[in-house]
């Protein structure tokens, strides 16, 4: 997709999808000092917030802190199920876009109340109800207009790898790559994908999204149902073959992220060859499925991958002839304070 093309050019949710490459490559690591000291002091952290401001950015987050292997205790939940916990010895962030998610907000104003210290808040907006409550810091993207959350789940994600890479003391390759990471990613969202592949997705009464528990699938699930306004399922790790085959028709459409390579042929044998439905894989490598092949690089990968997905929504939503940045229910802020 580009901004050249007369099918893309009006929506704002292209215009910010685009912009995501730009905060990338532009990122500053070193803005979350007073988030790192406070996560070394308690050892433990827990993020939270509501929709796309919490499942990619913190799942991501908590996989990777797995993958490194640090022995910080980390947990994500919705802020209306974490006014159950206690908080008490956690440092504590919570994302809002808006800044007044009615969820979060009434987390923090009961943490607040028992005396506790370590809040933090993430949000695009200055002078909301989130920077009143919490030790706010403010994202650069700025506000969005188009109803699916973009450019700023690109960035919340990035503020919380400058936690994980304080936590881990060392960059891997974050800063020094990351205009690297942004061309490439730039490189991703203006691909074009075969036509036929569109009509498949287009055409599907189901799309339906597996990968790792990392967010990433996740998230691409709740966007086709904002952009495309199909129905969609997120199916973690291998659950994509065990049991809900039985309800798949091949008129639908799965779509692997990054799919596990050992798991290739059991995948076939029961969603190609047993339901007959399409099966679409986002990866670095090629598979045996038809492939949008993306560039691997350390610690931007799931990156890539959301923004092949957002790209593949984006088209299958024009291809339908619908206004992508309105849907006719879904709003901007879930439950506004």
């Amino acid at each position: 997709m580009n901004l050249n093309d007369t099918k893309y050019k009006d929506f704002a949710l292209v215009q910010e999808m685009l912009r995501a490459p730009e905060i990338i490559g532009n990122f500053d690591f070193g803005q979350t000092q007073r988030v790192i000291d406070s996560v070394k002091e308690t050892n433990r952290f827990f993020l939270t917030g509501e929709g796309s401001s919490r499942i990619f950015p913190a799942k991501r987050f908590i996989a990777s802190l797995l993958g490194r292997g640090l022995n910080v205790m980390t947990a994500t939940d919705g802020a209306r199920q974490a006014l159950e916990y206690d908080l008490s010895a956690w440092t504590v962030i919570g994302t809002s876009n808006s800044g007044q998610t009615k969820e979060l907000i009434t987390l923090f104003q009961k943490l607040n109340a028992e005396n506790h210290t370590r809040l933090f808040g993430l949000t695009a907006n200055a002078g909301t109800k989130l920077t009143e409550v919490a030790d706010s810091m403010i994202l650069s993207c700025g506000k969005e207009n188009a109803v699916a959350a973009t450019m700023s789940v690109v960035e919340q994600a990035l503020v919380y790898q400058s936690i994980e890479v304080g936590l881990a003391d060392c960059h891997c390759g974050c800063t020094e790559r990351k205009s690297e990471a942004g061309q490439l990613a730039a490189n991703i969202l203006a691909e074009e994908y075969n036509t036929e592949l569109i009509k498949k997705t287009a055409n599907a009464p189901v799309i339906y999204l597996a990968g790792r528990n990392n967010g990433v699938a996740e998230e691409l699930a709740l966007k086709t149902n904002e952009i495309t306004r199909k129905r969609s399922q997120f199916l973690e790790g291998t659950i994509v073959v065990h049991g809900i085959e039985e309800v798949m028709n091949p008129e639908d459409v799965v779509v692997l992220i990054e799919p596990f390579e050992q798991d290739a042929e059991f995948y076939k044998k029961n969603l190609v060859d047993g339901v007959g439905l399409t099966v679409i894989a986002v990866s670095s490598k090629p598979t045996l499925f038809e492939t949008i092949l993306i560039p691997s690089l350390p610690r931007y990968n799931e990156y890539f991958q959301l923004l092949a997905g957002w790209n593949l929504l984006v088209q299958t939503g024009v291809a339908c002839g619908i206004n992508i940045d309105k849907p006719k229910r879904a709003r901007k802020v879930g439950n506004a304070f």
